[in-house]
């Protein structure tokens, strides 16, 4: 699998990312970019043979021919922000929009200067192509892909932040024992509890898998610094702020799935997500 090295000096944190992009250190000024489109997105799925009815609402951000996006928590944020932001110039949007609009923001701009075919045609990122089919087909193939980054033995306790039913599942089919954490859900479709304290699970994991939505709820950088405190493998399952968190490879996020949108819930044909890997592993 192609591994990654990041073309500009690894940033400490979230924050000091979005200081270095409006300061024009990774491309051109925010403030000559516009934000062509908002989008809000509301929607809800339940998998065949599952009793989980996941609600998720998403804010996109197109910047000419890219999309940023990030998901949200219900209530977070109204439609309204389309017509507060839509056109607005991207720095507008950087300093001063709800946070989980400034990491569709970031993304966006992330996704302009370098996007993830790009990267994969530059032998940076190995393209891994989603078949068409039912929604249980497309996530079985999604998460089998993303647990496919865990370099990690059998019995290995893996900590999963932010929990999607498939993805328990294909942890434990590569011999892992999944540390389930998420805000919202109380059991997994097997039983297994679910904690809402991630330190527990970060004390315990030998290796960390989480979602995008960290981005958005503001934890990632706390995982992104206790992972590297311990010295264990991070791996990101992103559709929220995939190149956002690609900032991070080599410098605490080991591993990446990043799937730009459309996302795979979004189509019945087949779709692209883009795996790396950090140049060290570590």
């Amino acid at each position: 699998m192609p591994r990654n090295t990041p073309t500009t000096t690894a940033s400490a944190s979230v924050d000091t990312l979005v200081a270095a992009v409006l300061a024009g250190e990774h491309g051109r000024l925010p403030s000559e970019l516009v934000a062509t489109s908002v989008f809000w997105i509301h929607h809800g799925t339940r998998l065949a043979g599952g009793d989980t009815t996941y609600l998720n609402q998403y804010v996109l951000v197109r910047l000419g021919g890219t999309f940023g996006g990030c998901a949200f928590e219900a209530g977070e944020l109204t439609p309204s922000i389309c017509q507060d932001f839509s056109g607005a110039p991207l720095d507008v949007l950087l300093r001063d929009a709800p946070r989980p609009l400034r990491i569709a923001a970031l993304d966006a701009y992330l996704s302009h200067a370098r996007p993830h075919r790009a990267a994969a045609a530059e032998g940076d990122a190995e393209p891994v192509t989603l078949p068409a089919g039912t929604p249980e087909v497309r996530a079985k193939a999604r998460d089998a892909a993303i647990a496919g980054l865990l370099d990690t033995g059998a019995g290995a306790k893996v900590g999963l932040i932010g929990v999607v039913n498939p993805l328990v599942a294909a942890i434990r089919a590569r011999g892992g024992e999944p540390l389930p954490c998420d805000f919202n859900l109380k059991a997994t479709q097997w039983g297994d509890p679910v904690t809402d304290d991630m330190h527990e699970v970060l004390d315990r994991a030998e290796a960390v898998v989480a979602t995008g939505m960290t981005l958005s709820n503001g934890s990632f950088d706390t995982i992104l610094e206790r992972c590297r405190a311990r010295g264990i493998p991070l791996i990101v399952y992103a559709q929220s702020g995939s190149a956002v968190a690609r900032a991070f490879l080599g410098s605490g996020v080991t591993a990446l799935s990043a799937e730009p949108f459309p996302f795979s819930q979004f189509s019945a044909d087949e779709t692209v997500l883009y795996r790396y890997r950090a140049e060290d592993g570590a």
